[in-house]
């Protein structure tokens, strides 16, 4: 049996970019805050924790007001799921791959940086929950300056006691990637046909989810 590990952000998803972009204006207008996230920093800033949205439109508040706003942000998000479904879809044939890989009687799993409340609440808005059942659906929480805890770390926790006869990592950053360096296995890095891909080592390079179907 095969492992598949799954990264969510700009993974199985597409357009939460735009998300972002409506939770921190939202965010920036609950502290009085005139500054407010253009679409093109939005689509720059991707990728990168929501604190760092806000160091880069108030580089003169101090880090605490960052995680300050970065907290509302999630909240804002947690209990918005409407802005969360305007701009949040499933990636193109994402439920068609996991769907084939659930079908295949193989284990998958998703790893995401972001908190489990707000893990939870995508899952449910693109419709992809039942393919991961509790316990299957892992987050990090890794919106911290110093974060302790990685998706390496998570991985090992998850590993312990069970055995898999490949593992399959796919995601959009070099951090999703250096998860074969736990387990062994094969990496595939993906990127959005607008996206450039970034600059790691990875097994495959791909911009269609459904290339991952070889290693069913």
């Amino acid at each position: 049996m095969n492992l598949f590990i799954w990264d969510f952000h700009g993974t199985l998803e597409k357009g939460n970019e735009w998300a972002v972009q409506e939770v921190t204006n939202l965010a920036l207008e609950s502290y009085g805050y005139r500054e407010r996230l253009q679409e093109d920093h939005a689509y720059q800033l991707y990728g990168r924790n929501w604190y760092e949205y806000f160091q880069y439109l108030l580089p003169n508040e101090p880090h605490q007001r960052h995680i300050q706003l970065q907290e509302t942000a999630f909240r804002i998000s947690i209990n918005r799921p409407d802005i969360i479904a305007r701009y949040v879809k499933p990636n193109d044939h994402a439920r068609e791959v996991l769907e084939s890989i659930a079908s295949s009687n193989q284990d998958q799993i998703v790893i995401s940086r972001t908190l489990p409340e707000s893990l939870a609440v995508f899952l449910e808005v693109v419709q992809m929950k039942d393919y991961f059942p509790e316990g299957s659906a892992l987050a990090v929480n890794a919106h911290a300056r110093e974060t302790e805890r990685t998706k390496q770390d998570v991985l090992r926790e998850f590993l312990n006691g069970r055995s898999y006869h490949k593992i399959v990592a796919i995601g959009d950053s070099p951090q999703d990637i250096q998860l074969t360096s736990v387990g062994g296995g094969v990496s595939y890095l993906y990127a959005h046909p607008v996206r450039t891909f970034p600059a790691c080592s990875a097994d495959y390079r791909i911009r269609d989810l459904r290339e991952i179907l070889r290693e069913i």
